[in-house]
C-alpha cells in the first residue's frame, strides 16, 4: 500500500470511529498514572520553551493533560472528525488537521512535541520519513516523548468499538525504534517500559516512552 493509500484509510477509519473513541478515551489518562507521571515530566521540560505539539491527539485528551499542566500546546490529527471532537471536549485548545508524513510547519518551530500511540497505524517504511518530519520541526534542544506498542507484528482488526476499520496496527520493537530515531538526527535521553496495566484499563501490550532530543549545535 503507497503512503497515500495509508494515510486515507486512517483518515476513513479515523473519521468513523471519532466519536465512539472520544467517549472511550477522552478519559483514559485517570487510569494511568505512569503515563501521568511521563507527561508531567514533558511539561516541565518544555515550559516556557515555546509551542509543543500533541501529534495524533485525538480526542485531544493528551493536549488538555498538557494544557493543565501549564505546556503552551495544540493538537494535530488526520482525521477531521476527530478534530472535531477534540475541540468540542476542549474548546480552550487549538486542534488542526494534519499529517504527520508531511507537517505544514516551518524549520524548527517547535519547542517539543509529545506522540502518544501516534506511530500504531504507520508502516515501518514509512517511519523515517515521520521521524525525519519531527526532527525537522524541533528546534534545537527541542523534545519529543514518543509512546508506543513493544512487539513485532501487525493486526488487522476488522473492527474497533464496535465500527468498521480499514487499517493496520503496528506494533514495533523498541531498538528498532530506537535506531530509526537516532538516524533521524535524535539523541535518546531514556527508554521505559512498562507491563500493560488491567485489561478493563488498556489493550494487553508492553508499552515503551522514549525520550528524545534534537541536539543544539556546538561551535
Amino acid at each position: 500500500m503507497n503512503p497515500g493509500d495509508v494515510t486515507q484509510s486512517i483518515r476513513e477509519s479515523y473519521d468513523r470511529l471519532a466519536d465512539e473513541y472520544a467517549r472511550h478515551f477522552a478519559n483514559e489518562l485517570q487510569n494511568k498514572p505512569f503515563d501521568r507521571e511521563q507527561l508531567n515530566r514533558f511539561a516541565a521540560e518544555v515550559a516556557g520553551r515555546g509551542e509543543v505539539c500533541d501529534m495524533g491527539c485525538g480526542p485531544g485528551h493528551i493536549a488538555r493533560y498538557l494544557r493543565d499542566a501549564s505546556a503552551d500546546v495544540f493538537g494535530l490529527d488526520l482525521s477531521p472528525r476527530m478534530v472535531d471532537e477534540a475541540r468540542r471536549l476542549n474548546p480552550d485548545i487549538n486542534f488542526r488537521e494534519g499529517n504527520m508524513l508531511a507537517l505544514d510547519f516551518p524549520d524548527r518551530a517547535l519547542a517539543g512535541i509529545v506522540a502518544f500511540y501516534a506511530i500504531v497505524n504507520i508502516p515501518k517504511q514509512s517511519l523515517p520519513v515521520v521521524f525525519r518530519e519531527m526532527a525537522r520541526v524541533l528546534e534545537p534542544g527541542g523534545l519529543l516523548l514518543l509512546a508506543f506498542h513493544i512487539g513485532d507484528e501487525t493486526l488487522h482488526p476488522p473492527e474497533l468499538l464496535g465500527r468498521p476499520i480499514s487499517t493496520d496496527w503496528f506494533l514495533f520493537p523498541t531498538s528498532e525504534i530506537r535506531g530509526l530515531l537516532e538516524a533521524s538526527g535524535f539523541g535518546i535521553e531514556e527508554i521505559i517500559e512498562r507491563e500493560p496495566y488491567a485489561p478493563e484499563v488498556e489493550y494487553q501490550s508492553r508499552r515503551a516512552y522514549i525520550f528524545a532530543r534534537m541536539p543544539v549545535p556546538t561551535r
